[in-house]
């Protein structure tokens, strides 16, 4: 994938509880732990906002991110890697942040094999949806 700065948006084939459930699903079938899951409209809800429905999903494999994270401790502010998920008006959408663009700040070189196989595994959780 080339260097990508912002945001990557798919829209899902599917409604938002099943986008967010084959998600998790999908994480788990790549090898990746869900540490855990942020359902933002509960959230804001609790609070006595409203907001439409939003969950964000941190997840890793501490065998991919852990040495990423001792060569470049800055990396820590950017891992676990997050995918995001929302519905708007009846379109569901999935977006993530390439490891590229995330890790830069960090001292991370954008050629660093790891992030090529990252950035693999996310359009692959994500392709599961889209």
């Amino acid at each position: 994938m080339p260097h990508v700065r912002g945001p990557i948006v798919k829209r899902s084939r599917l409604p938002f509880e099943e986008t967010c459930h084959m998600l998790v699903g999908a994480i788990s079938r790549a090898g990746a732990l869900v540490f855990t899951s942020i359902d933002q409209r509960d959230a804001a809800h609790r609070s006595g906002l409203s907001l439409r429905p939003t969950f964000l999903i941190i997840f890793g494999n501490p065998n991919s991110g852990t040495p990423l994270m001792a060569d470049f401790p800055l990396a820590a502010l950017e891992l676990p890697l997050k995918i995001l998920v929302w519905e708007d008006a009846g379109v569901v959408s999935v977006a993530f942040t390439p490891v590229g663009a995330a890790l830069s700040a960090a001292g991370v070189p954008a050629d660093d094999p790891r992030i090529g196989k990252l950035d693999s595994a996310l359009e692959t959780i994500s392709d599961a949806v889209t």
